[in-house]
């Protein structure tokens, strides 16, 4: 029988009759659920059910709120091995990996618990000048729109923060891997009071609903430059704030003294081919010094025999697992092609440890591609996938302008054994966030703030600036000189201090 998922909105399952199935990528002759699809008309009513429970919400005290997300999150760890293999059958992540992606939860919507009390806090003064409050304040309602990659996280960098400071969400996943998602949501929804927390599943009616809706404050969404261009046209129709994390094309850079060592070339790997490669902040160009190519590769072809090993996601000894789609597999299967016609020289890495499987499935042998330049579309193009163009420089100033020379800035790492050396060049790069000898997820903290540069998007998610983009501020100001009876007060005043 195949597993069905309703949509959630005001504190009930929603079964519509139809239904967006999800394939199973490593076996795509398998589906492995289907969630209810919605419409326009059923997403207002969730936008309405949010907005109606907002005011009710937002006037709980803040620790009322994180009691009740600290419970959710604790159902949610009691399903954990159930969500994560869901999430691997849908995605293709393995099986590691998803169990670290559910347990990001409550992660997460603990940090933000723990910081949430000094990020609301209002700032008041009163002294000569006056009184001042300067407030701070939850938006209404949250349109949510996340990526199918990394589903669980990229919702819980929107759905934790604003709902702790006090907003109502309604979240549209990804058709890609709507299951697991959907169900964490409806259990953390069954917690917290009907209308607080919604999901609505369905095509591009239900995206741009939740963009122009009247009663939506703000919109947050993960995922590729066009939809992000096509979300801030219809965003601006009601001059709708955004936070939007885009793509990168995110540059390593191995300095002359880089460290080589298998420890560090492993991360290096890993900062590649997490996630099959299809990872925002991947590793995805990488520079090293001339005088260290050749070590450099040998070491990477050695580490990664090790470490990447293809296969069946739900193994525990695999590492890379399927691409999400068929489109995905043609899409970086003809980036490498390409790479090829124009000289470039294919090293395979890894093992396959199914072969039959991996014919059958979105599966990709991951490469590392030698001797192209700069103008090569592999180079040029955030690939998404598990390949990655390894490229040589001479002196620190022409690899800076090389990785800077992007429309895109999310991420970039700097490599080598010099701290300070390292922290000098990172300031030169021209992006969101700078790893230093790590690349990835092993490089990130819960406490600093993430996001992107020009065509990578604006606004943060993590860290304490990731709960403030869910406030708005409100100043309350008594001037001086309006104490009292004011009778000395002039109208055309300009301000003071």
């Amino acid at each position: 029988m195949t597993l069905r998922i309703p949509s959630y909105l005001a504190g009930r399952a929603v079964d519509t009759g139809r239904w967006i199935d999800r394939e199973n990528p490593s076996r795509p002759d398998r589906i492995v659920g289907s969630v209810s699809e919605l419409d326009a008309t059923t997403t207002a009513e969730a936008i309405e059910s949010a907005h109606a429970a907002f005011p009710h919400w937002a006037a709980r005290s803040l620790d009322e709120r994180r009691e009740l997300l600290l419970a959710a999150t604790q159902a949610i760890m009691a399903q954990r091995e159930e969500l994560a293999l869901l999430l691997t059958r849908e995605l293709g992540k393995v099986i590691t990996d998803t169990r670290g992606e559910i347990g990001f939860t409550d992660l997460f919507v603990n940090f933000c618990a723990s910081v949430a009390d000094e990020v609301m806090s209002a700032q008041e003064i009163d002294d000569a000048a006056g009184r001042l409050a300067v407030l701070r304040e939850p938006y209404g309602v949250i349109g949510a729109i996340t990526p199918w990659n990394a589903p669980v996280i990229l919702t819980s960098l929107k759905v934790a923060p604003a709902l702790l400071t006090g907003n109502t969400i309604v979240v549209k996943p990804s058709p890609l891997a709507p299951l697991a998602v959907t169900r964490l949501l409806g259990i953390m929804g069954e917690i917290l009071p009907p209308g607080v927390l919604n999901v609505v599943n369905g095509g591009a009616d239900v995206g741009e609903t939740l963009t122009t809706h009247r009663l939506v404050r703000k919109v947050a969404f993960t995922g590729g430059g066009p939809t992000a261009r096509h979300i801030m046209a219809s965003a601006a129709k009601g001059l709708k704030p955004l936070v939007l994390e885009l793509g990168g094309n995110d540059p390593a850079i191995f300095l002359e003294d880089a460290d080589l060592s298998p420890a560090s070339v492993g991360r290096a790997v890993f900062g590649s081919f997490l996630t099959t490669g299809q990872v925002c902040m991947a590793a995805k160009r990488l520079y090293v010094h001339e005088s260290r190519a050749d070590e450099f590769l040998a070491s990477y072809l050695e580490v990664a025999a090790e470490l990447l090993k293809v296969g069946d996601p739900e193994l525990e000894a695999t590492t890379v697992g399927p691409l999400v789609s068929m489109a995905q597999v043609q899409r970086v299967s003809g980036l490498v092609e390409d790479a090829r016609s124009r000289g470039g020289v294919v090293h395979e890495l890894g093992e396959v440890m199914d072969e039959a499987l991996v014919r059958s499935g979105y599966f990709l042998r991951p490469t590392i591609v030698t001797g192209l330049t700069d103008d090569a579309p592999l180079v040029r193009e955030e690939q998404f996938g598990p390949t990655v163009p390894l490229l040589t420089f001479a002196d620190e100033a022409e690899v800076v302008a090389r990785a800077n020379d992007d429309e895109l800035g999310l991420a970039s790492s700097v490599w080598s054994s010099d701290e300070e050396r390292a922290f000098a060049v990172a300031r030169q790069l021209r992006c969101g966030y700078t790893f230093i000898n790590s690349h990835n997820r092993s490089g990130l903290t819960l406490r600093a703030p993430f996001g992107g540069h020009r065509g990578s998007g604006f606004g943060r998610e993590f860290g304490r600036e990731g709960v403030a983009e869910y406030l708005q501020t409100h100043t309350v100001h008594l001037p001086a000189a309006m104490r009292g009876s004011g009778a000395g007060a002039q109208g055309n005043a300009y301000p003071g201090q």
